[in-house]
């Protein structure tokens, strides 16, 4: 944020942003950590966590956008399973997305979405497994509720122009689907 010139934005912003603070040629280093700060899952309140309850909200500026629990009561079990897939890797996205997709039964809060998704999993599986589970769960809603992988998309496409010549990039990815998308990129800007 210092950087930005005290601005608050979100990657995509990036090519906006550097020619506000008067960086029109572009920036020696850009490095991105796409991880969420402890700070905002350790507040209840915010509903990114199970270990205390909360309200199912997720979003990381309250009042903008859907809510995790209001985007789950509109999303159909199709839909939540490509996003648990896509966005988390989860194994089990078809059972948990029968059990919370078309609305049935939405949880309103977080205690309530983990146990949902708890009650929606085999029940041979390991409780690290189903904890495990739980946690991409989360991850997956969080990552759709605010539009994560598209802002991550965005900033990749608009990357090249934010760097002087010889400018460098680091990023910290958390999850496959953020590394899979920095390394298409990576790969694609050395091609062209």
């Amino acid at each position: 944020e210092r950087a930005l010139g005290g601005r608050r934005a979100n990657f995509a912003a990036l090519g906006r942003l550097r020619h506000e603070i008067g960086w029109p040629e572009g920036a020696d280093c850009v490095c991105a950590d796409l991880g969420v700060s402890s700070m905002q899952i350790d507040d209840p309140a915010r509903g990114f966590g199970f270990k205390e309850d909360g309200p199912l909200d997720m979003r990381m500026h309250p009042g903008h956008g859907l809510s995790a629990a209001q985007w789950l009561a509109r999303a159909s079990a199709a839909e939540l399973a490509a996003v648990l897939r896509e966005n988390a890797d989860e194994p089990h996205a078809q059972a948990i997305a029968r059990a919370l997709g078309d609305g049935g039964g939405t949880p309103s809060t977080t205690r309530a979405l983990a146990e949902a998704v708890r009650r929606a999993l085999p029940g041979e599986l390991a409780p690290e497994e189903a904890e495990r589970s739980v946690r991409r769960t989360f991850q997956a809603l969080r990552i759709e509720v605010n539009r994560e992988l598209e802002a991550l998309e965005a900033w990749l496409r608009g990357l090249p122009a934010c760097l002087r010549r010889g400018g460098r990039v680091a990023v910290l990815t958390f999850h496959s689907g953020e590394d899979r998308r920095v390394k298409q990129a990576f790969r694609a800007g050395l091609r062209g």
